[in-house]
């Protein structure tokens, strides 16, 4: 046998892969294209172009974060002084009238994010782990109090606006039209998430997944690990950056709240409850956590409560996500066995739904005598209407949790069993997760 062995390339995947991956690009170019025509409304565009940002912002928050292992609590710094410099862009180049589109624009957000992320990422991604967590909080609340006192450049409380309409048209485009903004920002959103999925194909994201689980090994083969951070650093400050541009762009306004603790929160929500385990999931968490701030702030005045409850459940009894449940399922479904399961969903759903609404109806009456106090107690949330000064208000949230909680435990056990029992079957087959 010869000592030495030959490395051998990988096949080439066959021509129907082919066609299937550059299909999904298609058919997602077209959903885009499409999805005014069916919703129309100057909402749904509003919320369509909110999606659109949170989807690049969290996947760039992903490369760190699931790439890479690095757990960022100040990732809005790089997202808000893209911002700001895109306003200060757009009012130069519409003071100068300069034949620059606004569709280029966002490229200004984007080096600003890569010049910051340059200039801060060497020595923060010197560590790992809860040191490199501690400066990147360090670092965010250095910009973000800066904000306020630097106030020529960031414009103080009131923050920085400009008018987009005053840039040069570009084909008689003066996105002033929200419909004109969408698809800027659905043409800047498809552009960044197939440069992000091509980044993961290349070495580097594939040292940045080495890194992310064994950086030891790393430097024993040759690489330093610090460097792959680094640079992993930079193209998420870069494509943060894009995505506060376009936002500033969105708004016509950029302020303090860009650079906040609270924006660095949301997109570790987003990118965490969709899961970091797959491309994919930062996508899924963008688009659920959106929708779901937007609807939950017409429901209850304490919607962000009700956020944070959720992230826990996520975070204790789904750290893979949204997308880790969903993929959970893919060898039941290629074994036939999902079948099995279904049914016992439905079962441990109703005790389930119980024990939220009367977790509902406890935390909107406490709120209720901890804030209002004076105030009518007949309140409505969530579509309910009822009496937050009635004792039978207070028993029937008891009630419900107490015996919610008692049948929805017995249920999930029953739904524990079966899932095994599907999974075994589906395994049996040759489908395995």
């Amino acid at each position: 046998m010869s000592e030495f062995t030959q490395s051998v390339a990988p096949p080439h995947p066959p021509l129907s892969e082919k066609l299937k991956f550059y299909g999904l690009w298609v058919a997602t170019a077209v959903v885009l294209i499409v999805l005014p025509k069916i919703f129309s409304s100057g909402g749904a565009l509003t919320t369509f172009s909110l999606i659109g940002i949170s989807i690049i912002f969290s996947l760039s928050y992903n490369i760190l974060l699931g790439q890479t292992g690095m757990l960022s609590f100040g990732h809005a710094v790089y997202y808000g002084l893209g911002g700001f410099l895109v306003i200060h862009a757009i009012n130069i180049l519409a003071a100068n009238k300069l034949p620059i589109p606004l569709p280029l624009v966002p490229l200004v957000g984007g080096l600003t994010g890569l010049f910051f992320a340059v200039l801060l990422g060497w020595v923060s991604t010197q560590r790992s782990g809860t040191a490199f967590a501690m400066i990147s909080l360090g670092v965010a609340e250095l910009i973000a109090s800066s904000a306020l006192i630097l106030r020529t450049f960031f414009g103080g409380e009131a923050g920085i606006s400009a008018n987009r309409t005053k840039v040069f048209r570009l084909f008689d485009w003066s996105f002033g039209p929200q419909i004109q903004v969408y698809y800027l920002i659905a043409a800047w959103t498809l552009i960044c998430v197939s440069a992000m999925y091509a980044l993961t194909r290349t070495p580097l994201g594939r040292m940045c997944n080495a890194v992310r689980d064994n950086p030891e090994r790393v430097q024993f083969v040759g690489y330093d690990p610090h460097v792959v951070r680094y640079l992993a650093f930079c193209f998420a400050g870069f494509f943060a950056g894009i995505a506060g541009g376009l936002a500033a762009i969105n708004f016509e306004i950029a302020n303090s709240a860009y650079l906040g603790a609270l924006q660095s929160g949301t997109v570790l929500f987003s990118t965490y409850i969709g899961g970091i385990s797959y491309f994919i999931g930062p996508i899924v968490g963008a688009i659920f956590v959106t929708v779901l701030s937007l609807s939950l702030s017409d429901l209850t005045p304490v919607w962000q409560l009700y956020f944070g409850l959720f992230f826990i459940a996520v975070v204790t009894f789904a750290p893979g996500g949204i997308t880790g449940l969903l993929m959970m399922h893919r060898p039941l479904i290629r074994g036939g066995t999902l079948g099995k399961v279904l049914p016992y969903y439905l079962i441990s759903l109703i005790p389930t739904l119980a024990m939220v609404t009367g977790l509902v109806l406890a935390i909107e009456t406490v709120v209720h005598f901890t804030v209002n106090p004076g105030e009518d107690p007949n309140i409505k949330a969530f579509g309910m209407s009822f009496n937050a000064a009635s004792p039978i208000t207070w028993m029937l949230a008891a009630f419900l949790i107490i015996a919610g909680y008692i049948a929805a435990r017995r249920t999930w056990t029953w739904l524990a069993q079966a899932w095994d029992e599907a999974l075994t079957a589906a395994r049996d087959k040759g489908y395995h997760a």
